[in-house]
């Protein structure tokens, strides 16, 4: 059994494939060797666990935290599918501004490892959805910061359909890219 992790587009933003068996039992994953997490991902110690439950067409994010308090995530579906985007928020970056997006569920078991000096949200693809995600920093609401979820800079494709999406009124009203702070390319995060 072993874990595969999976590179993306955006420097440091990682696809984590869990190890799986199954058999008459039942199945059993292994999902974090923190060693070989460490290693081959990110020199992180996750100091807080975080849990949500959605329901279908809710939008979560853009959402980040600025240092000293900046925070990596790594998010995974329990139950449900959602879509997991992360977006490149640090200036002077080649991928600013860009993002990826990757289908979480409990059936692919997979996760996504968001770096410090990037944007995350979610949004809910099946009727409701539980999501974990362990940050590797505490949550400080004076650092928080947010983007617009539907700037058009971006132009994420959430897969929801407009009318239908579902946010709070607090991510309805963050700025988009242009004006939202940002990190800069080559800070020290880590």
């Amino acid at each position: 059994m072993q874990i595969k992790y999976l590179p993306t587009g955006l420097d440091g933003v990682t696809i984590i494939e869990p190890g799986y068996a199954e058999d008459n039992r039942g199945w059993f994953s292994q999902l974090a060797v923190m060693a070989d997490f460490r290693e081959r991902v990110a020199p992180v110690e996750f100091l807080l666990e975080n849990e949500s439950f959605s329901r279908y067409g809710v939008v979560r994010g853009l959402h980040y935290q600025l240092p000293p308090y900046a925070q990596g995530k790594l998010v995974r579906a329990v139950t449900g599918r959602i879509l997991d985007v992360a977006v490149d928020v640090r200036r002077g970056s080649p991928t600013y501004g860009q993002y990826i997006s990757v289908e979480l569920s409990e059936a692919n078991r997979r996760m996504l490892y968001v770096p410090r000096g990037f944007a995350h949200g979610f949004s809910v693809l099946s009727q409701n959805a539980r999501v974990c995600y362990k940050c590797d920093n505490i949550y400080a609401p004076e650092a928080e910061v947010g983007i617009k979820f539907d700037d058009p800079a971006i132009g994420i494709d959430w897969q929801i359909p407009v009318e239908k999406i579902i946010t709070s009124a607090k991510d309805a009203a963050a700025p988009p890219l242009a004006e939202a702070e940002a990190f800069d390319y080559g800070q020290r995060l880590y």
